[in-house]
């Protein structure tokens, strides 16, 4: 069910036009988010991976340039937010925190891939804190999202529990 929540907000959101090409509100990020507080790693991982393939495939990108871009982003931030996890479970930082890490992780590893993939480096030094810029946003929306999600879930499943 979560992989089909985040396939259709991904689905939604590519089609969505933005100001900066290539910048996303990272909305799918909900639910992978979600997921880690949920289910741990290995299901927000998988998540993530069903997510781009699925998702580039409903769009008719799979194996092109955006593809790429998005499976490697989706991969390497889901890995960051496993780092953030550790801290959250520990009471260190917040959801919001983890979520900003991911957004981060995210473009960076989008821009050194394009970077990679055109062979040109500037890239990374003109647009890279363009979109680092716009993580921030972005990562505190979404982390703000799983947050009052996970309360309202943790409740009703107390609630469950005691009927």
């Amino acid at each position: 069910m979560l992989i089909t929540f985040a396939l259709v907000i991904h689905t939604v959101e590519s089609a969505l036009p933005m100001p900066i090409p290539g910048a996303k509100l990272g909305l799918a990020n909900v639910i992978t988010l979600l997921t880690f507080v949920l289910y741990g790693l290995g299901a927000a991982m998988f998540v993530s991976v069903c997510r781009t393939l699925l998702g580039s495939m409903f769009a008719g990108t799979f194996l092109a340039i955006g593809f790429y871009l998005s499976f490697s982003g989706a991969i390497v931030s889901t890995l960051i937010m496993a780092v953030g996890m550790y801290f959250w479970r520990r009471g260190k930082i917040s959801l919001i925190a983890v979520s900003v890490l991911g957004a981060v992780a995210h473009n960076t590893t989008q821009v050194v891939v394009a970077s990679a993939i055109i062979g040109n480096a500037n890239l990374i030094r003109l647009y890279l804190p363009i979109l680092l810029l716009l993580a921030l946003p972005t990562g505190f929306f979404t982390g703000l999202a799983v947050m009052y999600s996970q309360k309202a879930l943790t409740k009703i499943i107390t609630d469950l529990e005691r009927s």
